[in-house]
């Protein structure tokens, strides 16, 4: 069993990246479920509409997960209350739209149970996201409500991502960061068996600041002439990971980072 993990999804250069490439990586590659990271993949860069949900699952994209600007387009609140594929984070305040975890049928009759998780420190305020974690695994366990568990944490911070990793460990199958788009090179088993990656990176145009056009970005930290920022639309690259699952298990098997396209180096 194996699963792709994308990250974050940046405007129209990652949004095209991915329909006209992850078909033919998904074969392959061998993979079996697909997980994306799509919050900021609208063309302004923040937020995601249904349209854009429905290209990415006509592609192949299992589940969409989010983070901190899940309703910058005030859409998808309405399309978020009837799609169990699209995530938001579990920790966000009682009443939000939408739900943090569900369990899907991969198409090997596997239940694949994916946690949407957002951080504390420097983010938009939510409930205590180790407190939500701990309540959620007293209800929830590996091999008994699902066969794999995978964790989106969307966080800022390498400590606060490092932590939930080793509290999940064994725990789940998977544990993998978003956010800060930039891929980290620290993909590895930790000891009770659980895969883990600080950042996947992000699905976008490198030749940018983290997705974002470089000369506006630039001209806004020196407050100089600059706008709203904006995504840049050069060639994009794909960012994450592939986990090979042992099912027998829950746990990982292994865990390789995936990187395909122009301005990173690839692997794999």
């Amino acid at each position: 069993m194996r699963i792709l993990f994308l990250g974050d999804v940046v405007g129209i250069s990652g949004c095209s990246k991915i329909l006209n490439n992850l078909k033919a990586e998904i074969e392959k590659r061998n993979i079996n479920f697909v997980i994306v990271n799509g919050e900021n993949s609208d063309d302004t860069g923040v937020g995601l509409t249904k349209e854009i949900c429905n290209d990415f699952y006509s592609c192949g994209v299992n589940v969409i997960t989010t983070g901190n600007h899940v309703w910058d387009q005030k859409d998808i609140m309405s399309f978020i209350e009837k799609e169990n594929r699209l995530l938001r984070p579990h920790n966000l305040f009682e009443l939000s739209p939408g739900k943090g975890f569900e369990i899907y049928e991969a198409s090997n009759n596997l239940k694949i149970g994916v946690l949407n998780l957002m951080g504390n420190v420097f983010m938009k305020k939510c409930d205590d996201v180790f407190e939500v974690s701990r309540k959620f695994l007293k209800t929830h366990q590996l091999k008994e409500h699902y066969d794999l568990l995978v964790v989106d944490f969307h966080g800022e911070i390498t400590s606060e991502k490092n932590a939930i990793g080793h509290f999940f460990d064994g725990k789940a199958t998977l544990v993998v960061g978003t956010h800060t788009h930039i891929p980290t090179n620290d993909a590895r088993v930790l000891e009770n068996g659980t895969a883990y990656q600080t950042d996947a990176g992000m699905c976008g145009d490198y030749n940018s600041v983290i997705g974002m056009n470089k000369e506006n970005s630039i001209n806004r930290f020196l407050k100089e002439n600059s706008s709203k920022h904006f995504p840049a639309k050069g060639e994009a690259t794909l960012s994450g990971v592939i986990v090979d699952c042992d099912v027998k298990t829950g746990l990982a098997k292994n865990i390789e980072s995936y990187i395909f396209g122009a301005q990173l180096k690839n692997t794999l």
